[in-house]
Formats: C-alpha cells, sequence, structure tokens
C-alpha cells in the first residue's frame, strides 16, 4: 500500500522495510499532516475510521488542521488525544 502513496510523503525511509502495523502512527500522521485526499482514501480504507483514531490518540505531536480534522471524521473530542493534552500542559513563553 506504501507504494500507492504520494511520493513526497516517504522520501525518508526505506519502502520495502516499512512495517505497516508496526509504523501506522507514522503513516497515519503523514498523511494527515502532509497527504493528498487520495492519500487519505488509501489510508481509510486500509486502517479503518476507528485503527486511526486509536492511533492518533497516541500521538504526542499532531497539526491542529489535522487534529481538527481527525476529530469531525470520527466525532471523537480534542481532549481524548495526547498531543492536544500535551500542547496545553507545555505553555509557550508568549503566553506565560
Amino acid at each position: 500500500m506504501i507504494e500507492q502513496l504520494s511520493k513526497h510523503l516517504f522520501w525518508d525511509i526505506d519502502k520495502e522495510q516499512f512495517d505497516l502495523e508496526a509504523n501506522s502512527g507514522q503513516l497515519i500522521q503523514r498523511v494527515l499532516e502532509y497527504g493528498e485526499l487520495e492519500d487519505w482514501c488509501l489510508v481509510r480504507d486500509y486502517y479503518g475510521l476507528e485503527r486511526i483514531a486509536h492511533d492518533c490518540k497516541m500521538l504526542r505531536t499532531l497539526r491542529p488542521e489535522a487534529l481538527s480534522f481527525i476529530c469531525l471524521v470520527t466525532k471523537t473530542k480534542k481532549e481524548d488525544y495526547r498531543c492536544y493534552t500535551f500542547r496545553q500542559s507545555t505553555p509557550t513563553l508568549w503566553n506565560s
């Protein structure tokens, strides 16, 4: 499946050594943040929305746009995601 995704998503890894199950979080994150609609459709069909939401909840970082999208699509709350709570617990200097 990784061969079908946009080339710019995984230019820095050996695609033949990439494990789709062990590294599902990395794959999903890159597709959400930098992928195209076709990439999203492939990932959604391969993993399913429940697995995608589960993996995203474990991610330490996720761009705000991607977080909003995944919350909308899976009908979940931002507060359920590690990246959201982690961002809230580490305020930036200009917000202190």
